[in-house]
């Protein structure tokens, strides 16, 4: 997560060199929307220059992007809500908080994946497999390097629950929209 005070290219690649910093292992590609601030030739080049596979959402279908959709909801929206934050303290005070939620969420919060969907007659019956954080998924994948697991592993040892949540708690206070939706 990261904000950015308007949908300018050079906001949104700052936003993705620092999100690139934070991840625990390469990012091999970018899966965007069909935004303004995605769709355009620098961002192409930029893939092709860092070999990154870019995708986008096809025209006039919703869902393509659903599991990146679903993620506005039930993490930044349950977060910060539908106000509008445009200054630039707001958009700072934004980034100091899902800094803090990054790691809350990825490290604390388990989540189950949808594995299968079973149909009998109208009915369709969702298999879920067992909860993991992302962390742990991290871990368990066999795509991650032990390098990149060794260092995940030294971020979460030093990690507190409890401490993320008063982080939490204390950024959230401060955030005040612009105006409400």
């Amino acid at each position: 997560m990261r904000a950015v005070p308007t949908k300018a290219q050079k906001y949104v690649f700052a936003a993705l060199e620092h999100i690139r910093r934070d991840l625990p292992f390469p990012l091999l590609g970018i899966d965007s929307d069909n935004g303004e601030e995605f769709i355009n030739d620098e961002l192409l080049r930029y893939c092709k220059s860092q070999q990154l596979t870019f995708t986008r959402g096809r025209v006039g279908r919703k869902n393509d992007n659903a599991f990146v959709e679903q993620k506005n909801w039930s993490v930044v929206r349950r977060l910060v809500g539908y106000g509008r934050y445009d200054t630039q303290r707001q958009v700072a005070q934004l980034n100091a908080l899902y800094a803090v939620y990054r790691l809350y969420v990825n490290h604390f919060l388990p989540v189950q994946k949808l594995v299968a969907k079973v149909r009998k007659g109208a009915k369709v019956k969702r298999v879920f497999d067992d909860p993991k954080t992302p962390y742990q998924r991290v871990l368990d994948s066999a795509q991650v390097t032990e390098e990149a697991k060794r260092k995940l592993r030294a971020v979460h040892a030093k990690l507190d629950v409890v401490e993320l949540k008063h982080q939490l708690d204390e950024l959230l206070a401060q955030l005040i929209p612009s105006k409400q939706w």
